[in-house]
Formats: C-alpha cells, structure tokens, sequence
C-alpha cells in the first residue's frame, strides 16, 4: 500500500523559505505524476506544481513567490521549495502521486507565513 508522509512545515516570517517533502513508502513504480496542492482556510484546494515522470514542471501561475519542484528518484520523495514566502502563501499543503487508476494524498502539514 502506498503511503505518502510531508514534513517540512511550519512557521515562517514574510520573505522566509522553507522546503517541504513527501516521502512515497512502498513502490513508486508507474507513478507518472507527484505534485503539490495547497488549502487555504474557506478556501477550496489548488495546485501549486507538479512534475511528471519524465521530469518535466509545471507552476500554476497564482501561486506567489519563487518556488520549485523537485524529485530523488532514489529516495522516492519529492519536495517543494519555497522561497521569498509572503502570508498569502499560508495553507495546508497536500503532496499527491497519481498513477493508472489510483490517485494518493499525503495527511497535509501546516504553512503558516506571519510576523
């Protein structure tokens, strides 16, 4: 069974960075997107970026500040960089994978952007 765990989040100040990953336990095989959605409060889930398996990235042009997507194959987690965060960047954020018939979604961790 595939599970997937996000660490990473927390309290930053505006202007902070902070790096989020999702660890993917049991076989990463025929996954052919890991991605990044966000939640904000009242607010219905969106996607931040995703990277497919041949590596190729994709942003959603709302999200603010410089952020990037990346992926260790061989340690089958994915991460989200986030630079330069601004309190409008305070959500939930939800790693996913998705594979022929199956859709997986991390627990979520907390991104709180404030002085």
């Amino acid at each position: 069974q595939v599970q997937l765990v996000e660490s990473g989040g927390g309290l930053v100040q505006p202007g902070g960075s902070l790096r989020l990953s999702c660890a993917v336990s049991g076989s990463i095989f025929s996954i052919y997107v890991m991605g990044w959605y966000r939640q904000a409060p009242g607010k219905q889930r969106e996607v931040v970026a995703t990277v497919d398996s041949g590596g190729s990235t994709n942003y959603v042009g709302s999200v603010k500040g410089p952020i990037t997507i990346s992926r260790d194959i061989a340690k089958h987690t994915f991460y989200l960089q986030m630079n330069s965060l601004k309190p409008e960047g305070t959500s939930v954020y939800y790693c996913t994978t998705i594979r022929p018939g199956q859709r997986m979604w991390g627990q979520g961790t907390q991104v709180a952007v404030s002085t």
